[in-house]
């Protein structure tokens, strides 16, 4: 099951995990036990729970009948390994935006979300490296599209790498930029020589740079943030240079409702709207701003030249 579809996952199918991990099930299923009479020897849940618990999880791919026992299947290998990122898939951080979703009462009372988890960055990490193929090729096709003479790449907030991978295929030259604890993560993964990984800010980068680029970047951004990583991005693109940001745009629609959900539950980010983009983009000093949607997706590719477009 691919991330988009993980994130697409019915809500009695998300709180089903995230449950099943609260309660030990999921761990002891994953490491060790083959039965529902083993899963409640070593859990507190009752018989009839870790029955349909496992047929749950075997369901959603996670378990399957060998022998008459149940053994964990390569979609639930992430549960346990967290060293590739490649491997941990989108399952982990299913289960990590529950544990923001159903503290959402707390956090709009107080304006303090829960505090994350040490595996929450891998898990996201796990994700992100699982994006459906068909979305990153679109992705960067309408960045191409946008500068296609683009040679340098920077990869704004890039992640598990997987955009970055696309356009090396394309023979672009990829600086990807993301925190220290993300880059410690994924840097080992890269050997193309295509890709250079950098830990820190876009602000301490070297340029000029042909094309900036970020994808589900803005969503999980307050204004502020936002309006500071277009300014960054700015100031390393040549006079040429184009910022490309393939994002859901704040449209009614119901990715915008999640993304706006979403944010409220972690304590800052949500879908912006098409004018505020414009607006920080010509702060930022560029010239022209588009707005267009991705052919294929539900998300548009926010387009910020430093020069005038015909």
């Amino acid at each position: 099951m691919s991330t988009r579809e993980w994130a697409g996952l019915a809500t009695e199918f998300r709180l089903a995990l995230w449950a099943a991990r609260e309660t030990g099930v999921l761990d002891v299923l994953v490491d060790r036990a083959g039965t529902p009479e083993e899963v409640v020897a070593e859990t507190d849940v009752t018989p009839e729970a870790a029955a349909v618990m496992v047929e749950v999880l075997a369901d959603l791919g996670l378990l399957t009948r060998v022998d008459g026992e149940y053994e964990p299947t390569n979609a639930a290998l992430g549960l346990l390994a967290k060293r590739d990122v490649r491997s941990i898939g989108g399952v982990p951080h299913a289960i990590d935006d529950v544990d923001e979703l159903v503290d959402l009462p707390t956090t709009m009372e107080t304006g303090v979300p829960p505090e994350r988890g040490d595996d929450w960055t891998a898990n996201a990490l796990g994700a992100h490296a699982a994006t459906d193929e068909a979305f990153v090729r679109a992705a960067v096709t309408a960045a191409v599209r946008a500068a296609p003479d683009a040679e340098r790449v920077v990869d704004l907030c890039g992640g598990s790498g997987v955009y970055a991978a696309e356009f090396a295929a394309r023979g672009r030259a990829v600086t990807l930029v993301d925190s220290a604890e993300a880059v410690d993560l994924v840097e080992p993964l890269y050997d193309d020589a295509n890709v250079t990984v950098h830990a820190g800010t876009p602000a301490t980068l070297g340029g000029p740079f042909d094309l900036a680029f970020g994808a589900d970047v803005a969503t999980a951004m307050d204004p502020g943030e936002l309006a500071a990583l277009v300014g960054a991005a700015a100031a390393v693109l040549g006079p040429e240079g184009t910022l490309v940001l393939v994002e859901t745009v704040a449209d009614g629609s119901g990715g915008a409702t999640a993304a706006d959900v979403r944010g409220l539950a972690s304590g800052h980010g949500g879908a912006h709207a098409a004018a505020d983009y414009r607006e920080w983009f010509a702060d930022a000093g560029f010239a022209d701003t588009a707005v267009e949607p991705v052919p294929g997706t539900d998300a548009h590719a926010v387009v910020g030249y430093k020069h005038m477009v015909d």
